[in-house]
């Protein structure tokens, strides 16, 4: 049994003698490590001392539709059911993604934490139809969740019919250019997205990165959230991506500048190998 300073020495990420040192890892990007206790470069979480193993929670998710759209959800523990715990990841305890079938509607939300435990979202979409719903947060004592959901709107019915558009593209009060290497993404590869910001003068962090990105197959059965690679702002934000499957994707990627959050959506083509 370890003394209660060994203890200690290994939740502080020290050296036991003849032992290697924990590990500190970002639960959001496992990628970025380091020897001692600091936030990550990537997304700005505070690193933990090793990753618990994965285990999936479950979305229980209720929906009425009338004037308003309402989604209310409990997260529950994987094992007990009971309501779980959610930490802070990006500056809110829930993240959610709303995705139409036909690719067309895209949405970022934060549900809002009930007195029951439960969380609340009411929204308005512009069509019905089929709508994948991501549903992103951080349990305690687990590891981050993408739990994905659907819903069924009365109407709509459209499928997706992409082609490629790497075009630049303007928002509010942006411009947002994008330059893809490889050229022609390969499924199971990293691509690596370039976006060139104009203006990037007043580019502020948005919801604790300097952006966000959401890549959507055009079935939507894959479905990823990313931030960019590096902790710097500025003109030029790069994200790295590996994309499942061959086919179209789109990507929508948002980024705040002077307290204004901007959207635009590029669709990408992947290859074989």
């Amino acid at each position: 049994m370890l003394s209660r300073r060994q203890s200690l020495t290994l939740l502080t990420g020290g050296l036991l003698r003849g032992q290697a040192p924990v590990p500190w890892v970002c639960p959001m990007d496992p990628d970025v490590r380091s020897d001692k206790a600091e936030r990550c470069r990537k997304c700005g979480m505070q690193l933990v001392a090793g990753i618990p193993h994965p285990e999936e929670y479950t979305v229980d998710m209720t929906v009425s539709s009338g004037r308003e759209l309402t989604l209310r959800f409990r997260i529950l523990q994987p094992d007990t059911k009971e309501l779980a715990k959610l930490e802070l990841i990006h500056e809110r305890l829930f993240h959610l993604f709303l995705v139409s079938k036909d690719l067309s509607v895209f949405r970022h939300e934060h549900p809002e934490r009930q007195a029951d435990g439960s969380f609340l979202l009411r929204t308005r979409l512009p069509k019905g139809g089929m709508y994948r719903v991501l549903c992103d947060f951080y349990p305690a004592g687990g590891t981050p969740q993408m739990i994905p959901k659907t819903i069924f709107l009365p109407g709509g019915g459209l499928t997706a019919r992409l082609s490629p558009d790497l075009r630049p593209q303007t928002a509010e009060n942006i411009a947002v250019s994008l330059r893809l290497d490889p050229e022609a993404p390969l499924a199971g590869k990293k691509t690596m997205l370039f976006f060139k910001l104009d203006p990037a003068d007043g580019i502020q962090p948005y919801l604790g990165a300097w952006g966000h990105l959401m890549a959507a197959s055009s079935d939507l059965v894959d479905m990823t959230h990313a931030h960019p690679a590096w902790e710097e702002g500025g003109s030029n934000i790069q994200f790295n991506l590996i994309f499942p499957r061959p086919g179209m994707h789109r990507i929508w990627v948002q980024f705040q500048l002077r307290g204004v959050v901007n959207t635009v959506a590029f669709t990408v083509p992947v290859y074989s190998l």
